[in-house]
């Protein structure tokens, strides 16, 4: 559309207010700050901007972007989950009924990663999940104490935040409300001017999953589908997921061609990939001898991708060959 014929004005200003004086910004040559926005739609605390913070060093640039790409990731899930996030990208992810079994499998998923990376909760941290957090042995050698840069939840039991503390002071501790849902915008700066755009709130529970194939998912696998595709809406393009029983098994991203990333997560889920589920953040362009299949001979028994490909019945074919579920959404989750 032209200029002020539809949601976006013509012109529009974003009130700031500084917060903070970093000590320098991604690396130690670049000047860094931390501004609130006082606008009308963000007024009422809310975002790893207005948290608090109970223990630890202060706030680093890259630690902002991390939490927020960790806090953000977490909160999309309604159940109660852990997400652990390094150089903003999931590495570990898990849903349960118990959030401190939760976060056990997501430090599980990719230990080594999750090692010096940002731990998320979208629900109160109590006494007994902060004792796991303190005491939690990495599964590698099952002696090294797991250390994290920063945990952050939506709120701390009085016992569970005093427990947490014990574990460093370095260690910070953040406490958020998570921004609501709808309506808001992302700004990104570009030579000469920004980019907006809608923030991408879009959940499961407004797609519609369409399976292409002769096969049809089970009630299990259809949950395990929509937990990878949340899981593949956080990870940066080009983006792969692989999920099991409601836990991240592997993920591949940042590549720049799809089939690396299929390979790359592949690695990761090792053995447990069979009878697993993979999510793609856009379609596949190649099927055969590709992405669509490597990932059926690795043993995945259900892919969900937008679809959309000009060769989309290759991998309709593909999957009906060695019986594997396709389902398409429609939609896509790019993320750069």
């Amino acid at each position: 559309g032209g200029v002020g014929d539809g949601a976006f004005p013509p012109e529009f200003s974003v009130p700031m207010s500084l917060m903070n004086t970093l000590r320098y910004g991604e690396n130690s040559h670049q000047g860094a700050a931390v501004y609130a926005d006082q606008s009308l739609a963000e007024i009422g605390g809310t975002g790893v901007a207005a948290s608090v913070q109970h223990n630890g060093k202060e706030m680093s640039y890259n630690n902002y972007l991390d939490t927020d790409a960790a806090y953000t990731a977490c909160c999309d899930f309604d159940e109660p989950t852990c997400v652990i996030v390094k150089h903003t990208n999931p590495c570990g992810v898990a849903t349960r009924g118990d959030l401190l079994e939760a976060y056990r499998l997501a430090v599980i998923a990719d230990p080594i990663s999750a090692f010096g990376g940002i731990v998320a909760f979208n629900r109160p941290v109590t006494a007994e999940l902060a004792r796991e957090i303190r005491e939690y042995r990495s599964p590698t050698d099952g002696e090294t104490r797991m250390f994290y840069e920063i945990v952050i939840a939506p709120s701390y039991t009085p016992e569970g935040l005093e427990v947490l503390k014990g574990k460093s002071k370095t260690l910070r501790i953040l406490e958020a409300a998570p921004r609501p849902e709808g309506g808001a915008r992302s700004l990104r700066q570009v030579g000469g001017g920004w980019l907006v755009q809608d923030v991408d709130d879009l959940k499961p529970a407004g797609i519609e999953f369409t399976v292409a194939t002769e096969k049809q998912p089970t009630e299990k696998q259809m949950e395990d589908i929509k937990f990878a595709w949340t899981c593949v809406k956080h990870v940066k393009s080009n983006a792969i997921t692989i999920a099991k029983d409601n836990k991240l098994l592997g993920m591949g991203s940042g590549q720049p061609n799809r089939v690396k990333s299929v390979e790359i997560s592949l690695e990761k889920a090792g053995e447990d990939v069979k009878g697993s589920v993979l999510a793609s953040d856009a379609f596949f362009p190649f099927a055969w001898g590709d992405s669509v299949e490597k990932a059926c001979q690795a043993g995945v028994a259900a892919i969900v991708h937008p679809g959309g490909s000009i060769r989309d019945q290759d991998a309709l074919d593909c999957c009906n060959k060695y019986g594997v579920v396709l389902i398409t959404t429609g939609v896509r989750h790019f993320r750069h």
